[in-house]
């Protein structure tokens, strides 16, 4: 069986597509926690229905090369005489210079490595991916699909800091990220929804990671999250927006390193840090703790908040897309977000939102629950370089 195969591979997790020469899906798998003494992986069929694991061994996850072996074995034994064809990767930052999905080469492997300082705690663990899928397949095309790519054609007021300029032309900009979620929702609306593509969207990501982008015609005009996946909205352990002087007293006052403050940015903060209990919102939302509701609060509070702001960039609102785990899923948080945003239009069903139906909207704004999917993007970026 011949058969495409995508790669995500983040910190702590790697996510990965089986798809057919036609695209259809044959099977996905997810490992969390690598590294970590709780590392688990599940994989499913195309039907969503569980695959067999293999019996693992203490060190099948402990690296991002351990878990791919290990959830490829599993891939094999499910389909007898797999040979993959082409293996497309997530890769978090193009820079300025990259866009379209590429070819991999061990000049392009360099020069993307030069961008680890914009993405540390992502770039070197999509090109670690890379490296493994050329160990486990060599010779086989791997393929780069940038998350930037969806925003490189913002204005410039939407690309740039009030900083010296010097920083813009050595590529310190508002890059944006979710790009391939934000792709595979704006082809979805091409599809089925053609009189609001044409129109002014916003659509939230709301994840672990989360961010929201307005597009405007199927382009996108601006995103939350600018020169780092930190910027935006509160995520699960990020605090999204932050006033930079913070960092300032934290260096000055408290005496902590730059590598202290990262640490406390990217794995303290956010939902995380703001509750004190978990970086989950499906724990948050099950807790009587106030402090869970306080956090849920200033994350709904953000949203809203971006909600007006790009409404006010396109020149108003046609419709809103909720995407990504917490989108798809949590029923209060979409209400929540979109509550008091009559005067835009906006309102939700609350019948509907509690069955996570695809049209939740109550008002003169369309409000859809569209269930995303990156691995659908790169595969079919992958056949596309190809030509397969």
């Amino acid at each position: 069986m011949r058969a495409i195969l995508t790669l995500n591979s983040g910190s702590s997790s790697l996510k990965l597509g089986l798809f057919s020469e036609g695209l259809e899906t044959l099977a996905l798998g997810h490992v969390d926690r690598i590294g970590r003494r709780e590392a688990a992986m599940k994989l499913s069929g195309a039907d969503g229905s569980p695959l067999p694991l293999p019996a693992s061994a203490p060190d099948d996850f402990a690296t991002n090369a351990a878990a791919l072996h290990t959830a490829l074995a599993a891939f094999q034994s499910a389909f007898p005489g797999l040979e993959v064809i082409a293996v497309g990767h997530r890769i978090v930052h193009g820079g300025i210079d990259h866009a379209a999905p590429e070819r991999l080469s061990e000049p392009l492997m360099k020069e993307l490595a030069k961008l680890a300082p914009f993405a540390p705690l992502h770039q070197p663990h999509n090109l670690a991916g890379v490296r493994a899928a050329v160990d486990t397949f060599p010779g086989t095309p791997q393929v780069a699909c940038y998350d930037t790519a969806f925003h490189r054609g913002h204005p410039f007021v939407s690309d740039t800091f009030a900083l010296p300029r010097r920083y813009y032309e050595k590529g310190v900009r508002r890059y944006g990220f979710h790009g391939l979620s934000y792709d595979f929702i704006n082809g979805e609306l091409t599809r089925t929804e053609p009189e609001l593509h044409k129109g002014r969207v916003i659509v939230a990501h709301l994840g672990s990671g989360a961010s929201m982008c307005a597009i405007e015609n199927g382009q996108s005009v601006t995103s939350t999250m600018g020169f780092s996946a930190l910027e935006g909205l509160p995520m699960g352990t990020r605090p999204g927006e932050l006033d930079p002087g913070i960092l300032l007293y934290m260096m000055d006052q408290e005496g902590m390193s730059a590598s202290e403050i990262s640490s406390l940015l990217y794995k303290e903060s956010g939902l995380l840090g703001m509750s004190g209990i978990s970086n989950d919102m499906r724990t948050l939302e099950g807790s009587d703790d106030p402090r869970a509701k306080e956090a849920i609060d200033y994350f709904c509070f953000r949203i809203k908040r971006q909600i007006g702001a790009m409404a006010a960039a396109m020149g108003g609102l046609d419709g809103i897309v909720f995407t990504g785990g917490i989108g798809e899923n949590s029923a209060r948080v979409r209400a929540q977000a979109c509550d008091g945003l009559g005067f835009l239009g906006v309102g939700v069903d609350a019948a509907a939102n509690a069955e996570n139906a695809r049209e939740i909207g109550a008002g003169e704004v369309r409000v859809l629950v569209i269930p995303t999917n990156e691995e659908i993007v790169i595969a079919r970026a992958a056949k596309g370089v190809l030509d397969l």
